[in-house]
């Protein structure tokens, strides 16, 4: 990944021109087939994870939703977007349940596990699932959020776990770059 250059002013990692991440084709947790064009005009937030998950993924979905509490009306700007690394337990109805219940504009993507697996090979995307000695099963995966500007062009890499400040911050850089307040 790129580091900032001098005077980018982000306080996140500026991955502006990467080669990869350039968007994704996926069905929502309503079942409407999504694309990052579908998004123009609004920075994008893509966050890979299961709502089976005990930590990162609730947390990371907490922390989205108190930036967009903090961002005020600037939040009708934004979109995040969850990606299911686990589509063999996060059916739709789930993802319904569970994205949502963060932030009312929060929208789940699911994909059969060869649409999984093309999405997280062009996000780069680290998953694996890991048996339990219960039968079950968790998922390792790659703990941090893409950001897309309003135009539709990777930006940014946010890493899990740094609070809302940075995001918040952030995310108003990228909308005033769009023409707004």
């Amino acid at each position: 990944m790129l580091l900032s250059p001098v005077g980018s002013g982000f306080k996140n990692t500026d991955v502006t021109g990467l080669d990869y991440a350039k968007g994704f084709a996926m069905k929502d947790h309503n079942g409407q087939p999504r694309k990052l064009e579908d998004f123009r005009g609004k920075a994008v937030v893509v966050f890979f994870g299961y709502t089976h998950c005990p930590d990162v993924c609730p947390t990371t979905m907490a922390e989205m939703a108190n930036v967009m509490q903090q961002l005020g009306p600037q939040a009708e700007r934004v979109q995040v977007l969850f990606v299911t690394v686990d589509p063999e337990r996060d059916t739709p109805q789930l993802l319904s349940q569970y994205v949502p219940a963060f932030h009312p504009s929060f929208l789940g993507l699911i994909g059969d596990k060869a649409e999984t697996e093309k999405i997280a090979k062009d996000f780069r995307v680290f998953y694996q699932k890991v048996n339990g000695k219960d039968g079950g099963y968790t998922m390792d995966h790659t703990a941090g959020s893409y950001v897309f500007d309003p135009q539709g062009r990777i930006r940014l890499f946010v890493r899990h776990g740094q609070g809302t400040e940075p995001i918040v911050h952030d995310l108003k850089l990228l909308l005033s770059e769009a023409g707004g307040k």
